[in-house]
């Protein structure tokens, strides 16, 4: 078996949070992280909008795309 090699960023994760292991500051990890990652999302999707790059109709059309299937 392959031993797998953490990133930087999984590896400064790790000890960042090894001080406290309850369930309560996992959630609240998962929670900030999520917050994080929704909002870089929502202003790349914002910019793809501005740009005419995404509309209504690209997005409908994606709604019926198996985009699962493109691996």
């Amino acid at each position: 078996m392959e031993a797998a090699v953490l990133t930087p960023t999984q590896q400064h994760l790790l000890k960042m949070f090894s001080f406290n292991n309850s369930e309560a500051y996992a959630r609240e990890v998962q929670t900030v992280l999520t917050e994080h990652f929704q909002a870089r999302l929502d202003a790349e999707a914002d910019k793809l909008w501005d740009e005419g790059i995404l509309n209504q109709e690209r997005l409908d059309a994606l709604r019926h795309e198996d985009l699962h299937a493109k691996r």
